[in-house]
């Protein structure tokens, strides 16, 4: 009974040291630019939108719009993003951006989040002008997850575990990615965007 019970105490360390090591592997190469309330370090903010630190994430909510614009430059890579969306935020996240001083649609490839977007076919889970979504899903009022893959011309997003991208355009080859906060008119303002873990990992 003694050796049985060795026996079966090694196969659990073993299992146990199996599965830590499989996870490494698995999360090997991701590098965490926000996880929780840290993390406005490593972008450069542009605009007038009140990034800061609240309440275990990034937020915005007020200010004509803004971006946080990343530190590092990016060529092949995936993003994994954990947000939470207002009904009536427009953000989303610019990936490859050309000029980092100027971010638009026109620059880089915009990943929208947008429920009330006037032209559903380029809101949430959309690139805009580049890849349409039928039917648009809905973000607002809940936590979300991004998994956006750039690799070459090679475009995808998963929203919440739902393919909603998988195109090839080849317009933008490389540069940051960036976080948006847009606002809208007085009688129709965004709402809040907030971010609660972003991590990109080179492929």
């Amino acid at each position: 009974m003694k050796r049985m019970s060795v026996t079966a105490g090694l196969l659990v360390a073993s299992l146990a040291v199996f599965g830590c090591s499989s996870m490494s592997s698995r999360e090997a190469g991701w590098i965490t630019l926000i996880d929780g309330d840290k993390g406005l370090e490593n972008f450069n903010p542009i605009g007038d939108a009140n990034w800061r630190a609240e309440d275990g994430t990034i937020v915005a909510d007020k200010g004509k719009g803004g971006n946080l614009v990343s530190k590092d430059s990016y060529k092949d890579f995936q993003i994994r993003a954990e947000f939470w969306a207002d009904h009536t935020t427009n953000s989303g996240i610019y990936i490859r951006c050309t000029d980092p001083a100027k971010v638009s649609s026109a620059s880089a490839y915009e990943v929208n989040i947008y429920d009330q977007r006037p032209g559903s076919e380029y809101g949430t889970g959309a690139i805009v002008n580049v890849a349409k979504v039928a039917p648009m899903p809905k973000a607002g009022g809940k936590w979300n997850t991004f998994e956006i893959t750039a690799k070459g011309s090679q475009l995808t997003v998963v929203l919440n575990g739902v393919q909603t991208v998988d195109v090839q355009d080849g317009k933008f080859p490389q540069g940051p990615i960036a976080l948006q906060f847009a606002n809208g008119p007085k009688d129709a303002p965004g709402g809040a965007i907030k971010w609660r873990k972003v991590q990109v990992r080179s492929l």
